[in-house]
């Protein structure tokens, strides 16, 4: 079973929805937001290139990187 960091803000409808399916699903996934982590919203930019669009999905295990969430 892979491990997820989801990188998102907690205003964000995305990433609500996201934490919420991974939770209904029993995926394990360790949650950033970068409202008040700047380092997490460093390390967010690195996986989206730069890219300042939440949720950024992190496959920890596999190294895949999903930006945005549409279920």
């Amino acid at each position: 079973m892979s491990n997820y960091m989801i990188f998102g803000k907690d205003d964000c409808p995305y990433t609500q929805k996201a934490r919420t399916d991974f939770k209904k699903q029993c995926k394990p996934f360790i949650y950033v937001n970068v409202d008040n982590n700047p380092h997490g919203l460093e390390k967010m930019l690195e996986y989206s290139e730069g890219q300042y669009i939440v949720p950024v999905i992190v496959d920890v295990d596999k190294g895949n990187v999903e930006i945005g969430y549409t279920d």
